[in-house]
């Protein structure tokens, strides 16, 4: 063995083995005999961006304030680079946050505004103004910086917001619904302009959302949470093609939900009177009830649908032209199917309302669940 490969199978040893930057243990939160969270486990690693992801009520935001010690754990541990914090008060830990509404002070100017938190010994007076100029720099607002709140756009706002996170150097980074005032545009360039930061930066990120796309576009890892429960960890990827549960499935992106019965042919379900294949049912009893979800792109159409097992003519129902992609609504009697295509392959079978196509979808694509999830 080389001296190199030692080295690197040393690396990849200690990345393995690190200890997690942020750790989450049985951490749960009651507000008088309602439990807003239950046993939340999650392990973060230094200098990852990971997105609390659910729908309103689901306990995202209680589980980031229970980090922030700004409504603190019930029961539980949490631990922040190997000290306990659980008990700490917010001022004792080391985090920045940036809220929904920037909070910003309206009677400081920009620059005035970052440095307020940057106070006592460590901070004289000529390394305040240094690390101003360095993250009005980073931020685009060096030209903005004796502007007050009222003379900014929104998204400049929320960019002097984030600067005043990032100003004490704080070794994490919470984002509490960060865009969700902005319009759409300027929502999809700052998200990208908070991710290329946290990257330059390396700071440990956690954003709580309940936009999918937002989430799916600048998280290495996303946790999805139902009702005070974890029902995921995973990167966009696994959560998006591997759902962990029904939940998750419905919740995450868009699919066809239906529910189906496992058939006596192995790989078989049956769902309103058509017969599926599903790699996922195989060893399923027969009978089972399930509870299936398939991706709108996933449906195979004409030529690239008659290869396919189970492959079924199915009339349009609706069409919609959304640009690159169009939306089909289609149906086999009581069975119904989305399906997402380019508009080329559209008029190509000739897939418009009223008229029939073939339709299928590759067995290993069909995700089912329990029908009781």
């Amino acid at each position: 063995m080389t001296a190199l490969d030692t080295l690197l199978q040393g690396g990849i040893r200690h990345a393995a083995t690190q200890a997690p930057y942020l750790d989450l243990s049985a951490v749960g939160k009651q507000f008088g005999g309602f439990v807003a969270l239950k046993d939340v486990n999650l392990s973060i690693r230094e200098g990852e961006f990971i997105s609390f992801l659910g729908p309103s009520g689901c306990g995202k935001t209680t589980l980031l304030r229970a980090i922030a010690g700004l409504d603190p754990a019930t029961t539980g541990v949490i631990r922040q680079a190997g000290r306990d914090i659980t008990g700490l008060p917010p001022a004792a830990r080391d985090f920045g946050i940036v809220f929904q509404s920037y909070a910003l002070f309206p009677n400081f100017n920009v620059t005035d505004n970052i440095a307020y938190g940057l106070r006592g010994p460590a901070w004289r007076m000529p390394r305040v103004k240094a690390r101003v100029a360095e993250l009005l720099d980073l931020v685009g607002l060096a030209e903005h910086a004796a502007k007050y709140p009222a003379q900014l756009s929104g998204g400049q706002q929320q960019r002097v917001a984030l600067a005043r996170a990032l100003a004490p150097e704080p070794g994490l980074l919470l984002l509490d619904e960060p865009l969700s005032a902005l319009d759409a545009i300027v929502r999809l360039q700052l998200r990208q302009e908070i991710r290329d930061l946290q990257r330059r930066l390396g700071v440990t990120t956690i954003m709580v959302t309940h936009d999918q796309e937002e989430a799916m576009g600048v998280s290495d890892r996303i946790l999805v949470m139902s009702r005070g429960h974890v029902q995921q960890v995973g990167t966009p990827e696994e959560v998006y093609r591997t759902p962990a549960t029904a939940f998750v499935a419905s919740f995450v992106g868009r699919s066809s939900a239906f529910d189906a019965v496992v058939q006596a042919v192995p790989g078989t379900i049956s769902a309103g009177g058509t017969v599926l294949w599903a790699d996922a049912a195989r060893g399923m009893l027969y009978g089972t009830a399930l509870r299936a979800f398939v991706r709108p792109e996933e449906v195979r159409l004409g030529a690239a649908a008659n290869g396919l097992p189970g492959a079924m003519p199915m009339v349009v129902t609706h069409l919609e032209y959304l640009g690159p992609t169009c939306r089909l609504s289609l149906e086999r009697g009581a069975f119904r199917l989305e399906a997402e295509a380019a508009p080329d392959l559209v008029r190509a079978v000739g897939a418009l309302p009223g008229a029939e196509v073939v339709a299928a979808i590759p067995p290993d694509r069909v995700m089912v669940f329990p029908g009781d999830e």
